[in-house]
């Protein structure tokens, strides 16, 4: 199970990163966080803030630095049998 959500956040991250040009991925990531601090609204939504960030740390480096520490605290966190779904 670990192993598969880190092959699927490495595909994901592929495809970002090889999966477009920055110009079209920093507007639409800079929408979306954008977006999400309207999240009160109806079809706009808190869940957009992270995903903008996503987008926009294939782009900048100090972002992409931290979703990968967070990637490695999780699995670690994982790993011990600490989170949601463990018993």
């Amino acid at each position: 199970m670990l192993g598969d959500f880190q092959a699927r956040i490495e595909a994901l991250q592929r495809r970002l990163v090889n999966g477009g040009r920055p110009a079209t991925r920093i507007p639409i990531g800079i929408a979306f966080v954008i977006g999400g601090i309207f999240g009160w609204l109806p079809i706009l939504g808190f869940w957009m803030i992270p995903v903008g960030l996503v987008i926009l740390s294939a782009d900048i480096p100090w972002l992409r630095r931290h979703r990968r520490r967070f990637v490695v605290w999780y699995v670690r966190r994982r790993r011990a049998g600490v989170g949601p779904g463990r018993s």
